[in-house]
């Protein structure tokens, strides 16, 4: 299956996982089950919601333990909640600020989730492999957030 073709399908299980329910943690909670089962070569996916103007707290993931606050504008989920533009870093290692929650994650793609013109919570995406993700992976990823920023 093409990549792109795999995302439409996973847009529509999105669609069809969130429909009718305006449970925001419960949305997250199974688009990120979703995701992390059916990415290859991933390590994490969930979200990260605004806590406040300067701030992320942990929201539903499926991986490993992970860092429970991230400041805006530090990392690669907080500076994609400071500019509101999709972050897709081949190596974390050579990204500036790169917070370590997990030592296995080498590459990563956050998309920030608006509501009402602003960043309300972004989705992150680690794999343990360098270069894991492409713009295909970042369209893909931006076409399920539109789906969970259509149900805010």
């Amino acid at each position: 299956m093409q990549k792109h073709d795999f995302y439409q399908s996973l847009v529509k299980q999105t669609e069809s996982l969130i429909a009718g329910e305006s449970n925001v943690i419960a949305n997250m909670a199974n688009i990120s089950a979703l995701l992390f089962t059916s990415l290859e070569d991933v390590n994490w996916a969930g979200f990260y919601f605004m806590d406040s103007p300067t701030e992320l707290v942990l929201g539903p993931f499926q991986g490993n333990p992970a860092c429970i606050r991230i400041p805006v504008g530090k990392g690669v989920c907080g500076t994609a909640a400071a500019t509101a533009e999709t972050q897709l870093v081949e190596d974390v290692h050579a990204f500036d600020g790169h917070i370590a929650c997990d030592a296995a994650s080498n590459s990563e793609v956050v998309v920030p989730i608006m509501k009402h013109g602003k960043v309300f919570a972004v989705l992150d995406i680690d794999s343990p492999s360098i270069g894991r993700f492409d713009t295909d992976d970042k369209a893909g990823l931006e076409a399920i957030v539109k789906c969970l920023e259509a149900s805010l």
